[in-house]
């Protein structure tokens, strides 16, 4: 195939916009315990996260837009999420709310980032408040599709919007 046909090709799959997915990856460290737990989480530890946000949409068509042909820009996604994921969790203690009181308070009171939840802080339940803000926090053009969170190298939750439609 001659070069200016694969450009006269390329132009036409470019006419017809098709969905894409997009992901970004993002890290950060924060530590849990887990109320009631009778294993090793039972204790104050903490883990190196690994946060895989994919979001599915049709590019930008808009010949003034200097955003024509993305989904979203990849440093607006970034910020999306680093401003109201990672620089909240971000070394931070996510802990039960019916840890005991004196705890809380203490904790809350010599600590900056202690995030108290109504939930047991496991990844399941985390990944499942992840998705819950994210979908509030994206352009409307835009749908999460899914969501990965390692909490170790080896171990994850997913959460998909297909298997959680209302």
């Amino acid at each position: 195939m001659l070069l200016r046909e694969f450009y006269v090709s390329l132009r036409q799959i470019l006419m017809v916009m098709a969905t894409l997915r997009l992901t970004r990856v993002f890290n950060f460290d924060m530590a849990h315990v887990l109320l009631n737990y009778h294993g090793k989480c039972k204790n104050i530890h903490g883990h190196t996260y690994r946060l895989e946000v994919t979001v599915r949409g049709v590019p930008i068509n808009d010949e003034t837009s200097s955003h024509k042909g993305m989904l979203i820009d990849f440093s607006d996604f970034k910020t999306i999420i680093e401003n109201n994921i990672i620089k909240v969790w971000d070394h931070a203690l996510m802990i039960h709310q019916d840890t005991d009181p004196v705890l809380l308070n203490a904790l809350k009171n010599n600590y900056e980032k202690v995030n108290i939840v109504s939930y047991q802080p496991t990844t399941e339940n985390m990944i499942c408040e992840l998705a819950f803000v994210i979908k509030k926090l994206l352009p409307e053009h835009l749908q999460l599709f899914s969501l990965r969170l390692y909490e170790t190298a080896k171990s994850f939750a997913e959460w998909y919007a297909e298997e959680n439609e209302e």
